[in-house]
């Protein structure tokens, strides 16, 4: 199918549009002479206030006509043209926008308006035939600038339908056609997904290995708009990105810096590299929620006494400077770094800076974020080393999955050069790229530079109305002496000299002021103690929900919700979340979140609460629960299997076992690379849980949630490593009496025996 004008509707504002007047009928030759002569489609407003709604709602359109001497008087019409003008540039600012007015009218029109406009269209000077000719004229001008360069050149080249004698091997699609399945997936997909799968044979295109011709043009358009001064378009993963970057700084018994709130794939590239490895160590509040390393820990002072109480390091290894640092901005639960003040401390002892966001590629689009992303725009004079940042594009903007982008900012002194980190990223690049992915990765940073900051900003103000809705139900159950779910965020905000409830701030306050949002030690909403001023921030847009039955301190109630039983109910009824952890989940509010999303959210949530409070029993609320477990779980009520498992964590002290096994960063017995080498010369064994005592483990252990290693590969299990062994013990116990609620643990085995389960680790030979 081709991209055609046609599907382009040129929206025409006005009241006269079915009037039978000589205005009325003018309006009408118009529409005609743009369907049936230019062969355009258009779209009928009759008022400026629905015109504003539709400019909001539809971002397909191709030109604007606005009559703008209509109805000044009419007492339904809320909105003026000059408003109506404004609401579209604020919006977009190349869409073309014609007046359409008398003559006389001319010197009405303010001058703010005509230097937004792109014509003005007179009624009766002109043939109908003449003005549908310029609206299409511009249109067509428009619609071409749409197209970022890759995604035009994929488009016009799939669109002259040659003759391909190159891989893929279904050449356009035409393979497909040649079996009943390939026919269900060409109808499926439509043709041009298969037209535009291309190979690396098109030299139209250029090369993604060698960032040359238009996707080397698209990668150099993604570093101006994302403030780098090198981007790469990566398409196996932001996991990939990770190894590239290391891959190119980093060589055997160099010493890296890293959070230990990683990503498992920053643990792998120090397997990879051969580094050795030293640790950040992240703060946990009493909910459990993992959140910043203390601003201490990037000192000079501290890193350097890491190196020096390292008993893995040589003696003559620790006089070196750290090669790499690693830190997770933002954390999977929204909190946000200042690295401007990280920056300042790591730059005076470490070589190259990396930043994994992730989760967090919208950042520099939105004023809240102001100093709180790798790429931000510091004083560029100032010394620093080089500094990367990985984005999953694909994750929160709109990038097709796996869809990411490496961006690089040279140091004051020491420059990155483009060849030599080539020669990494072509070690795990592809020779046979995704040509869709990569013109995904052009189209996300067109959006960005076209309406980025709009598209951002309406995102957060959904988050946060959502935020507020969520409070306001919370505080009215709580009147009512019942219950209700609530958020991580403020309870209260300074505004001006008054302090407010959180719900009632107005939304455009709390989407423009960064302060209610940023951690402090004076309110301690978040949990973190001894929090330094102007340090990290909560992301509006994360949403993490709070069940009952863990207070802010860390006490648990009598009777209480664990999160995961929540997250249960609602994937049976279509909702899924990003993360659930002991009693929260995480939901994200991104630019494809829309209200009717939100809405089913908050009536799911409602609805639990309704089956909770009347204690229907599991064969209703988790039937598929049921199902495979009838023994233990057969006619028992939710409420009193919620309570069932909150007394369970609360009599063996689960989260507290936690909170324990992830302050202890275990003793290195050897690299996290030689353990994986133990791996391929199968030097290791499976060792069951209750033997690992002194035990090295060759692969990490990653309990999810929260998602980060207890212990590293080559990290020992001895009598320091206490509070690991009791947390994986009680870990496996619980799942022995609460069947079907068996966690990812990553790195653990399970094996049956005598009806119960327990959890072995490939370890290494004694």
């Amino acid at each position: 199918m081709k991209i055609t004008k046609h599907m382009w509707p040129v929206m025409i504002v006005s009241a006269q549009f079915e009037s039978n007047t000589d205005e009325g009928l003018r309006l009408r030759d118009l529409e005609n002479e743009l369907v049936k002569e230019q062969e355009c489609s258009v779209y009928p407003s009759y008022s400026y206030e629905d015109a504003i709604e539709i400019f909001i709602s539809r971002a397909d359109l191709g030109a604007v006509v606005i009559d703008w001497d209509i109805c000044f008087d009419r007492e339904d019409e809320k909105e003026t043209p000059e408003h109506l003008v404004n609401a579209i540039r604020r919006r977009n600012k190349r869409i073309p926008i014609f007046l359409l007015t008398e003559r006389v009218a001319m010197k009405d029109i303010p001058t703010a308006v005509l230097a937004q406009i792109n014509e003005c269209l007179w009624k009766t000077a002109e043939t109908a035939e003449f003005l549908a000719g310029r609206i299409e004229t511009r249109l067509v001008e428009y619609v071409r600038s749409v197209f970022p360069v890759f995604f035009g050149e994929m488009v016009k080249y799939s669109e002259a339908y040659k003759y391909a004698w190159h891989t893929p091997g279904h050449m356009g699609g035409e393979g497909f056609l040649k079996s009943p399945a390939g026919v269900a997936m060409h109808k499926f997909y439509g043709e041009n997904v298969f037209r535009s799968d291309l190979s690396i044979s098109v030299p139209e295109l250029g090369s993604l290995l060698d960032h040359s011709g238009v996707v080397g043009d698209a990668e150099k358009n993604s570093a101006r708009i994302f403030g780098a001064d090198h981007t790469y378009y990566v398409l196996n993963g932001t996991s990939n990105v990770n190894q590239i970057i290391w891959r190119s700084q980093l060589v055997r018994d160099d010493i890296a810096f890293v959070d230990r709130n990683c990503h498992k794939s920053l643990n792998y590239a120090m397997v990879i590299t051969d580094a050795y490895p030293i640790y950040m160590v992240p703060r946990r509040n009493k909910r459990g929620i993992i959140g910043p390393c203390r601003l201490s820990e990037f000192s000079e002072e501290t890193i350097q006494a890491k190196v020096r109480e390292n008993k893995l390091i040589p003696e003559e290894l620790k006089k070196q400077s750290v090669r790499m640092s690693a830190l997770t901005n933002s954390t999977y639960d929204g909190v946000c770094y200042n690295v401007i003040n990280i920056k300042k401390q790591l730059q005076k002892s470490v070589d190259n800076l990396h930043f994994d966001e992730a989760w967090y590629a919208y950042a520099r689009f939105h004023p809240m974020y102001k100093d709180h992303f790798g790429m931000a725009d510091d004083d560029r004079n100032e010394h620093h080393p080089p500094i990367f940042c990985s984005h999953s594009t694909h994750k929160l903007l709109t990038a097709f999955s796996q869809a990411s982008m490496l961006h690089v900012r040279d140091g004051s002194d020491v420059k990155i050069d483009p060849d030599e980190l080539n020669e990494s990223y072509m070690m795990h690049g592809s020779t046979s790229p995704q040509y869709s992915m990569i013109a995904s990765l052009d189209v996300a940073t067109k959006m960005m530079e076209d309406s980025g900051e709009v598209l951002m900003h309406d995102t957060m103000v959904e988050a946060v109305n959502l935020r507020k809705k969520v409070s306001m139900i919370a505080s009215e159950m709580k009147e009512q002496d019942s219950w209700f779910f609530e958020m991580w965020q403020p309870e209260k905000v300074l505004v001006g000299r008054d302090y407010k409830k959180f719900e009632d701030v107005p939304t455009e306050y709390l989407c423009t002021h960064q302060h209610p949002w940023v951690f402090s030690s004076e309110d301690n909403w978040h949990g973190f103690e001894d929090m330094e001023d102007e340090y990290a921030m909560l992301d509006p847009i994360k949403l993490t929900f709070i069940t009952p039955g863990l207070k802010h301190d860390g006490t648990m109630e009598e009777e209480g919700i664990p999160a995961s039983i929540v997250t249960d109910y609602l994937i049976n009824h279509g909702i899924v979340c990003e993360k659930t952890d002991y009693y929260s989940f995480l939901m994200l509010n991104s630019v494809g979140t829309n209200k009717a999303k939100q809405g089913s959210l908050l009536a799911g949530l409602l609805k639990f609460k309704e089956v909770y409070d009347a204690n229907l029993p599991l064969d209703v609320v988790l039937p598929a629960l049921v199902k495979s477990y009838p023994k233990p779980y057969s006619g028992v009520g939710v409420k009193d299997h919620c309570n069932a498992i909150h007394r369970y964590y609360k009599e063996h002290k689960l989260l507290d076992k936690m909170q324990a096994a992830f302050q202890v960063i275990p003793d290195q017995a050897i690299k996290p690379s030689e353990a994986y080498h133990a791996v391929v010369r199968k030097n290791v064994e499976y060792v069951e849980l209750s033997q690992m005592n002194d035990r090295i483990p060759a692969v990490m252990v990653v309990p999810y949630p929260p998602g980060i290693p207890v212990i590293m590969g080559g990290e020992i299990l001895n009598d320091k490593a206490r509070p690991i062994f009791d947390y994986l013990t009680a870990r496996q116990d619980f799942e022995n009496v609460f069947p079907g609620y068996e966690s990812d643990i990553h790195g653990v085995e399970r094996i049956e025996r005598d009806g119960k389960k327990f959890f072995k680790t490939m370890c290494l030979k004694k």
